[in-house]
C-alpha cells in the first residue's frame, strides 16, 4: 500500500539538534508534541543495532514517538519500523514525541542521533 505525503516541509532547512525550544513545549501542551528534524550522521545509517538504541532511548520516557521518512511514519519503539525506513547517512527524519516526557525524549534522541549512535564509525 502507497502512503499519501501530506503537506510539504515549508522549514527552508532541517534545524540541528537543540533542547526543546518554548514552541515545542507549548505545541506539546496542544497536543501537536514537539518535532524534531534529525540528521541520520553515522556511517551505516539507521541499520539494527542503531535502531535497538533509538528504541531504547525512546522508551525510558513517559512518550509515545514517532518517526517520519518520505511521508512513511513508524512508531519510534518498533525496530524493524524503524528499519524499514531505510534511513541511510545523511538522510534527515522527522521525530515526534507526545505525552509528559515528550520534550525530553526528543532531546535524548536528538543527542543519541548526533553522537552517532554512540558508535565508533
Amino acid at each position: 500500500m502507497r502512503r499519501r505525503r501530506r503537506g510539504g516541509n515549508t522549514s527552508p532547512s532541517p534545524r540541528p539538534f537543540s533542547p526543546a525550544s518554548r514552541a515545542d513545549v507549548a505545541a506539546a501542551e496542544g497536543g501537536a508534541g514537539p518535532v524534531r528534524h534529525l540528521k541520520i550522521c553515522n556511517r551505516r545509517g539507521l541499520h539494527a543495532r542503531a535502531a535497538a538504541k533509538f528504541v531504547s532511548t525512546a522508551s525510558r520516557f513517559d512518550a509515545e514517538v514517532k518517526v517520519t521518512k518520505d511521508g512513511t511514519t513508524v512508531t519510534g519503539t518498533s525496530i524493524m519500523g524503524l528499519m524499514m525506513l531505510a534511513a541511510a547517512i545523511g538522510t534527515t527524519i522527522e521525530v515526534t514525541a507526545s505525552g509528559r516526557e515528550a520534550a525530553q525524549a526528543l532531546d535524548a534522541l536528538g543527542e543519541l542521533i548526533a553522537n552517532r549512535f554512540n558508535e565508533d564509525e
